[in-house]
């Protein structure tokens, strides 16, 4: 991230008295999976100006002062007569509080679960709350008969979108969004999105990809001229498109043949952030995930998404020494629904004490169940490290799961004249062995390549395959720097990027390295390198075609053969 802007609050009419306000930063404002791509992000307002006067979705802290100056500046305050919230964040407590200051005849109209969670967030208020537990409507005035439409999810219990049929907006919340900063409000040129959106698909939604289409379900017979996102772009030249591709993504992520059980609770959001991740490794590993939320599931749901599962991870944060109540059924569950042959983690986050953690840990492991990886243990806010070491875990899990099915498959041996034609001719295909190494702020990775051919002369430019379940994998998006070490013949180097490294493990230990000018790693035994740029990449089946531009590179032995990778199959490496 090279912008140094600072944050403001941008305001723009978008429809008959409706006004969005964009509150901007160019910075990345918290350590969450999601905004991992680095570009900033927009927290969208908005305000209807009927006969009376709404405000949707006041942003979090990190804007409160600027947005109540720029809501001031444009608004009369004391007439806002109702607040919309899509849903109920902690982040927004700060704001919440200092508008009730401003205008304490405002009405809060939220779910149920929004309105338990609003209770808890400011006991000390004295709130009016109008609970939507349907598809209630509100009159606004002037034609504007707003519509709210329940969408719950695991993340999100008490999500709420909002439709006006005078203006035909739908108010979306958290769907259709992404995590970039920019001047334009609508998204002409959505393609230059697309990259973002489906990062933030695969972060936010994708774990709760059945939730996602009883949404969508929910959403289809309205008409709409576009919508108006809690983060991002408004989309509406794009919404065709992306309607389409949130139904394709969430019908591909349920059409998975092994799923694995996601369970958790979260008291703060720090839990919650943990599984998400989590969740994002065993997604990128090509293995569906059922997330569920156990403070708001039944016991049925439970149970039904362990049985089905091959295998299910419980998070848990600690609450005065104890795992909360809602997990304590759910691991009773787990414990009489779940077989033995199940592989099971834990994980977890806590202030001062982890006894939740360890009594996950305890019960499973005397119950006699494997664990795909060490029970992962976070004290406070997660890092951008732990994070990725969360991501890492549930990508080995996955793999884990599938190794296990794959080896239950009886095989017939075979020689080399029986391998298809076609895999062996494939196989012929000869690429140069690199190590690509890749660093963003405290978090690096590297992988061995060989699937890598210069692409472009001017500019001097490169592809290289990444498999979708590499751990570099998420340091590969438009934007991102890497550098591709180009190696010798005869020379030791790739045998240590070949062996396997465990979730968080150093890749660079014991290794001589030195950094270049981007920030990445030199590998110093490297017949020579390349310093890349990250300008656009191509989903292809199980891999990304990363093109990258190369702006700097250095021969370090002149006198040393490149490495070079044969093949006999193109079935693998």
């Amino acid at each position: 991230m090279t912008e140094t802007k600072p944050r403001d609050v941008q305001v723009f009419p978008i429809g008959a008295e409706t006004t969005v306000l964009r509150s901007r930063t160019w910075d990345r404002l918290k350590f969450e999976i999601e905004y991992a791509l680095q570009r900033g992000t927009t927290a969208n307002s908005y305000v209807i100006q009927g006969d009376k006067k709404a405000l949707f979705d006041p942003p979090g802290e990190s804007f409160t002062e600027m947005f109540l100056k720029a809501l001031q500046q444009r608004f009369d305050v004391k007439k806002i007569e109702y607040v919309i919230l899509g849903h109920v964040n902690p982040n927004r407590t700060v704001t919440l509080k200092q508008l009730l200051e401003l205008a304490p005849q405002i009405t809060f109209v939220c779910s149920n679960p929004g309105a338990i969670a609003l209770r808890s967030l400011l006991p000390d208020q004295e709130l009016k709350i109008t609970v939507v537990r349907g598809e209630e409507t509100l009159d606004l005035g002037k034609g504007h008969q707003i519509k709210f439409i329940p969408t719950p999810s695991p993340r999100w219990p008490d999500q709420l979108c909002t439709y006006d049929p005078q203006t035909e907006i739908l108010f979306t919340d958290k769907f259709f969004g992404a995590h970039i900063c920019g001047d334009q409000v609508f998204d002409e040129g959505w393609t230059a999105f697309s990259e973002d959106r489906r990062y933030y698909f695969d972060c936010l939604m994708a774990p709760h990809a059945r939730q996602v289409e009883t949404a969508l379900d929910k959403l289809a017979d309205l008409s709409v001229k576009f919508y108006a996102t809690g983060h991002g772009p408004l989309v509406r030249y794009s919404l065709t498109e992306l309607t389409h591709s949130y139904r394709q993504w969430s019908e591909k992520q349920q059409a998975q043949d092994m799923t694995v059980a996601l369970i958790y609770a979260s008291a703060y959001g720090n839990t919650a952030t943990l599984a998400q991740a989590i969740a994002r490794g065993i997604i990128k590993a090509g293995v569906g995930v059922e997330t569920i939320n156990s403070e708001f599931a039944e016991p049925s749901e439970i149970q039904a998404a362990v049985e089905k599962s091959a295998g299910f991870i419980i998070g848990s944060p600690t609450l005065g020494g104890h795992a909360p109540t809602p997990i304590q059924t759910a691991l009773g569950i787990v414990l009489s629904t779940a077989t033995k042959t199940k592989l099971a983690g834990v994980f977890g986050s806590f202030g001062w004490s982890g006894e939740a953690i360890d009594l996950l840990e305890g019960k499973l492991k005397d119950a006699g169940y494997q664990f795909g990886f060490e029970p992962i243990r976070v004290k406070f806010k997660p890092t951008d490290v732990t994070l990725k070491l969360c991501e890492e875990a549930g990508t080995d899990f996955a793999q884990t799961l599938k190794k296990a099915k794959k080896a239950a498959v009886p095989r017939q041996r075979v020689s080399d004249s029986q391998v298809d034609r076609t895999e062996q001719a494939v196989g012929r295909i000869v690429g140069s062995l690199c190590v690509l190494t890749a660093k963003r702020g405290e978090v690096t990775s590297a992988m061995l390549a060989s699937w890598v051919t210069q692409a472009t002369f001017n500019p001097p430019g490169l592809t290289v395959s990444v498999a979708k379940d590499r751990a570099v994998e998420s340091l590969t998006h438009t934007g991102d720097k890497f550098v591709l070490n180009i190696l010798r013949e005869g020379k030791e180097l790739r045998k240590h990027f070949l062996k396997p490294f465990g979730p968080g493990e150093d890749r660079f230990a014991g290794v001589a390295t030195q950094e270049a000018g981007n920030g990445c790693y030199i590998l110093n035994d490297a017949l020579a390198y390349l310093e890349c740029s990250v300008q656009n990449r191509m989903e292809c089946g199980d891999h990304w075609v990363v093109y990258a531009t190369v702006e700097n590179g250095k021969v370090l032995h002149p006198e040393g053969l490149t490495a070079v990778h044969h093949r006999k199959s193109g079935s693998h490496y």
